[in-house]
């Protein structure tokens, strides 16, 4: 991933990068990897911010769109001194992005590549930096997933930890043999290469591999194929030779069983006995050369805000001069009725008010084009736009319309037929109207409309639609009209009890209140659910088990059979049940509204 090329430039644009996105210019490219790009761009206030942008293939499945959205909201409860805050995001876009807090520093990948492994005392810093990183983290209920030393960024006042929780997007999508990269193989817990269940204690294995690779230049198991490395991962003890004393620790961190390894709180201490001086975090924590680095990159974004503000500062056009008119007099003010509103865009006279002795001499018309805000590319149009000083409206006698000659005479026998046939006309609709009416109230004496009966009939069966998998966060709603429904944030719009079907407090609820638990006994199909009349306002999930379905009525006239597949697994930061719905569309009479 190429952040910056030598003497502190960085990456340009080229065609395949979008130039905006939202409302941010993009400035650079930072690097890329299996996730997306990383650019370069600024907020309105001048502050570098790094945004990320997702792969279109993982855009596309509705899955990572789902799990990105909770990581991003995740992330956002992270604020701690060795991260770096989301500032801004969007998950439903059509290219979902994330914009966090720019850090104007190399990665440790790229700092020990280019210097070779740190200090003994940089060492110890930067995994106490990590590890502080790390406890912020898990206390937001988030495993990284993806500690490596290029998510480990250095700066003059200590690491910064990046990218926290976003692999888990991915974890779950279709797109894992397409190239997709949920981890790199050199830095993974060995429960996470057997594709077992994960735990913070495999973001501390993963600091044990980034100590020993700040410390020796290399990781603990080696380089070569995925397999071979993910291989002795699992089976093989670390190679932590080279690696100094003082370091010894870190082999706690690599143990093969998680409840071996050393909490993050515990890696502090560790780091704090092993330094002889207290560990202070300052500017001269690194060699001085990646401190020269820190000093270039700082440059390199102030000049490249300079260098873009000025850029987006269009010249100033120069217009051919107007053709001469004649000068402007009282009289034709008065002629016109109304002044020409002046350059300097004063309010307009109003009428009745008494136009000025003098007017004012015409002022020499000069356009500055003004700066086009940041926030959209710009597009120029040959001339400046209004309001431009207007010559006075000089009035004209318009000539009067000439007599239209008079139609022929009629036949009167025409004339009374006519009259006839509207008459007939009239007649029939109020015919018609009293028929509707008396259909209306119920007067009526059709035998279809019964005795006494103003029921409405069963509409004809409508084909049903099934969609299986949908997952309901906790605080989000689907309606059944959408095709297919997507879970969406009852947030964002409005309350979420005026909706189809609801996922909110342990509790599965729609608008109608028109929700019905079927037993075990029942077939679920339209038919029963047309008949059940044992109408709940919401459904606990205490009376739920997979497998188990429920009737859904809404006031719009749609039938939906839920069959309830479960929760969110234990353990798993987000809170959310999974569903099979199977929709009929119009299956009743809507309510009327009143």
């Amino acid at each position: 991933m190429g952040e910056v090329r030598a003497g502190g430039q960085f990456r340009p644009l080229d065609d395949s990068d979008p130039k905006v996105v939202a409302s941010y210019r993009l400035a650079a490219r930072l690097g890329s990897g299996g996730m997306g790009t990383v650019y370069l761009s600024y907020t309105p206030g001048g502050h570098p911010i790094a945004l990320k942008t997702i792969r279109p293939e993982l855009s596309e499945d509705p899955e990572f769109r789902r799990r990105f959205r909770q990581e991003v909201r995740a992330a956002q409860r992270v604020q701690g001194l060795h991260t770096a805050p989301v500032i801004d995001y969007d998950t439903e876009g059509d290219r979902p992005w994330l914009a966090t807090a720019y850090v104007p520093g190399p990665s440790l990948h790229s700092a020990v590549a280019e210097h070779g492994a740190l200090p003994v005392t940089s060492v110890l810093l930067l995994l106490a930096g990590v590890a502080e990183a790390l406890k912020v983290i898990h206390a937001a209920g988030i495993v990284h997933r993806d500690l490596k030393p290029t998510n480990v960024l250095l700066t003059s006042d200590g690491p910064r930890v990046i990218d926290f929780g976003i692999a888990r997007a991915a974890d779950a999508t279709a797109l894992t043999g397409t190239g997709v990269s949920l981890g790199t193989p050199a830095f993974m817990s060995p429960e996470q290469a057997a594709g077992k269940p994960i735990t913070p204690a495999s973001d501390v294995f993963a600091l044990g591999q980034v100590a020993a690779y700040a410390g020796r230049g290399s990781g603990a198991y080696g380089d070569g194929p995925s397999h071979a490395v993910l291989y002795r991962i699992v089976h093989e003890a670390p190679d932590l030779s080279g690696l100094p004393g003082e370091l010894g620790f870190v082999e706690r961190c690599l143990a093969k069983n998680p409840e071996d390894r050393p909490s993050p709180e515990e890696v502090i201490a560790l780091c704090q006995q092993a330094s002889p001086a207290p560990l202070v975090q300052s500017g001269s924590w690194l060699p001085e050369a990646i401190g020269a680095d820190i000093t270039r990159r700082v440059s390199a974004s102030a000049e490249l805000l300079a260098a873009g503000n000025t850029a987006a500062e269009p010249p100033t056009r120069v217009l051919p001069p107007a053709p001469p008119t004649a000068p402007v007099t009282q009289q034709d003010i008065e002629a016109a009725g109304r002044a020409a509103p002046p350059v300097h865009a004063a309010p307009t006279m109003h009428a009745g008010r008494a136009a000025p002795a003098t007017p004012p001499a015409p002022q020499p018309l000069a356009y500055v084009a003004q700066p086009v805000p940041n926030t959209m590319p710009t597009y120029q149009t040959p001339y400046p736009q209004p309001p431009y000083p207007q010559p006075p409206q000089m009035w004209h006698p318009q000539p009067q319309p000439r007599p239209l000659p008079l139609p022929p005479p009629r036949n009167s026998v025409g004339k009374w037929l006519a009259i006839g046939v509207a008459t007939l006309s009239v007649l029939m609709w109020l015919g018609g109207c009293a028929a509707f009416i008396q259909s209306f109230d119920g007067s009526s004496d059709d035998s279809t409309s019964g005795s006494g009966n103003t029921s409405a009939k069963p509409l004809p069966d409508p084909k049903p639609v099934t969609y299986k998998g949908i997952d309901i966060t906790d605080g989000y709603y689907v309606q059944f009209a959408d095709s297919p429904p997507k879970p969406a944030d009852g947030d964002s719009d409005g309350s979420i009890y005026n909706r189809d079907l609801y996922y909110f407090g342990e509790k599965l609820g729609s608008a109608g209140a028109k929700i019905v638990l079927l037993n075990n006994a029942q077939r679920g199909s339209l038919k029963t659910c047309r008949e059940e009349t044992r109408f709940a306002e919401s459904v606990s999930l205490a009376q739920l088990s997979k497998g188990t379905q429920l009737c859904v009525h809404t006031g719009s006239g749609h039938i939906a059979l839920v069959t309830y597949q479960g929760s969110a697994p234990e353990g798993d930061p987000s809170d959310y049940v999974s569903v099979d719905l199977t929709i009929w569309r119009n299956a009743e009479e809507p309510e009327n509204d009143g």
